[in-house]
């Protein structure tokens, strides 16, 4: 990962809030063979005995979860929104272009669940990613032969992470003016400028 510390956040929560508002994440492991795997999934961030968690489940018998139980040291990125940042929008033109983004690399050791944890982590799962206890898409809510024979496909794991790295690359470096600028440029293009600049 990139390491200049202009480019890092203030401080851990900030690194916290992002992974929370970025929880479909990419699943980076290492397989018997040396070979790596991957998969893509959403997660639900649990702060708890000192330590930082994530939750997630996955189809079995897949490449990457056959991996896990076989490795279960992994790599979680999280990504935020991204964009080409032009030269030609600064002051000084001649100068290099960049590219501004968000990104955290969190290293943590994986711990499969049994039953009744895969079943918990689909109901926090479920209640946090639709807003509410009471959505009538709330596990609670489903057929309990429905849940049964789904679970049966499908494992749930904890994530412990042991190192939380970010980059935070906004634009830090530039003189105002700059900034400006290429907020007007990234703005009329559609993107979100005030997640790209600081």
């Amino acid at each position: 990962m990139y390491h200049l510390n202009h480019f890092k956040a203030e401080n851990e929560q900030e690194v916290i809030a992002f992974m929370k508002a970025h929880p479909f994440i990419t699943l980076c492991g290492v397989d018997e063979n040396n070979m790596p795997v991957a998969t893509h999934l959403p997660v639900l961030l649990e702060e708890r005995d000192g330590g930082v968690f994530l939750l997630a489940h996955a189809m079995r018998k897949q490449d990457h979860t056959i991996a896990f139980t076989q490795n279960p040291n992994v790599l979680v990125i999280f990504s935020g929104e991204h964009a080409y940042i032009s030269a030609s929008w600064y002051s000084n033109k001649q100068v290099a272009s960049t590219w501004n983004y968000k990104a955290v690399h969190a290293k943590g050791v994986v711990k499969f669940l049994d039953d009744k944890g895969l079943y918990d982590v689909l109901v926090k799962l479920t209640n946090h990613f639709e807003g509410t206890t009471e959505s009538p898409a709330a596990v609670k809510h489903m057929d309990e032969k429905y849940v049964a024979d789904n679970m049966k496909a499908i494992v749930a794991f904890e994530i412990k992470l042991t190192n939380i790295q970010h980059v935070f690359k906004l634009s830090q470096n530039r003189q105002e003016a700059d900034k400006a600028r290429i907020v007007d440029a990234l703005t009329s293009s559609g993107l979100n400028a005030n997640e790209l600049v600081k």
